[in-house]
């Protein structure tokens, strides 16, 4: 039977355990794992996921002239000569490119967890999509969710959205008696603010919410909520040119029906 835990923050991975045959789901709801739901759905090709800067431009060296995106973002601000990582904004950009996607905690989390057997990234946008293809495909896996956090802080939002993820697993199947504390935690706690309204409370409550409302950013926020819009499954896989997400979804969808 599947058993299922919740890591707080990126630097709380525990990289050997992991290589013990555990399934990683990564989360940075604001913005990295939203942004890669996001520019998949919306027809990247893969998104190279790297731990700074330098990386980025070391990976697009070797990387077509015109076939990619530099996107990122350091303690919240966009690189220079880079890309803001603003879900919407990708998908304006993004199609038929490669995206290699520098950001302050989700990608750092992605290398972190890549000793695991499978290694996922979700959000709200997706997470029904990641846990049907989890249950489907490694039902006899420990489940390690991982809330990326913030510079070694905890984030409510990356909580929030490992709680939703939970409660998707456990729609699909997964024993509640299978989850850790830490999972049970993240569950109730997404079980209290359960809803688009509900999450809005979360989201611009927590602090990378608010620093976005600042900014005039509430739209992207907004998108970030839309709970299960996209069925993109982005998963961890060794290209030539290094680690890649590639969505494994057969189909991508929105809920209005609107195909990408």
């Amino acid at each position: 039977m599947t058993n299922v835990h919740v890591v707080l923050r990126k630097e709380d991975i525990d990289e050997t355990a992991l290589a013990d045959g555990k399934v990683a789901v990564v989360f940075d709801i604001l913005l990295a794992t939203s942004s890669i739901a996001a520019a998949l759905s919306a027809g990247a090709r893969s998104v190279i996921p790297v731990r700074d800067a330098e990386e980025a431009k070391a990976v697009a060296i070797h990387l077509p002239e015109k076939s990619y995106e530099l996107v990122g973002e350091w303690e919240g601000r966009t690189i220079d000569g880079f890309h803001p990582p603003a879900p919407l904004f990708l998908q304006t950009i993004c199609p038929g490119k490669t995206v290699v996607l520098s950001t302050t905690n989700g990608t750092v989390a992605v290398h972190k967890a890549q000793s695991a057997s499978a290694v996922y990234t979700a959000s709200l946008l997706n997470s029904p999509a990641v846990s049907e293809h989890v249950c489907r495909w490694h039902r006899d896996k420990t489940i390690i969710a991982i809330c990326s956090g913030s510079s070694g802080r905890f984030c409510l939002e990356d909580f929030y959205g490992a709680g939703y993820f939970v409660h998707c697993l456990v729609e699909q199947g997964i024993d509640a008696a299978k989850l850790s504390d830490s999972a049970m935690a993240a569950w109730l706690f997404y079980r209290q603010y359960s809803g688009e309204e509900r999450a809005k409370e979360v989201l611009f409550a927590s602090r990378v919410g608010r620093w976005m409302a600042a900014y005039g950013l509430e739209s992207e926020v907004d998108y970030i909520n839309r709970h299960g819009a996209l069925s993109s499954v982005p998963k961890l896989e060794r290209g030539s040119f290094g680690l890649e997400l590639r969505d494994i979804a057969p189909t991508r969808f929105m809920k209005e029906g609107i195909s990408s």
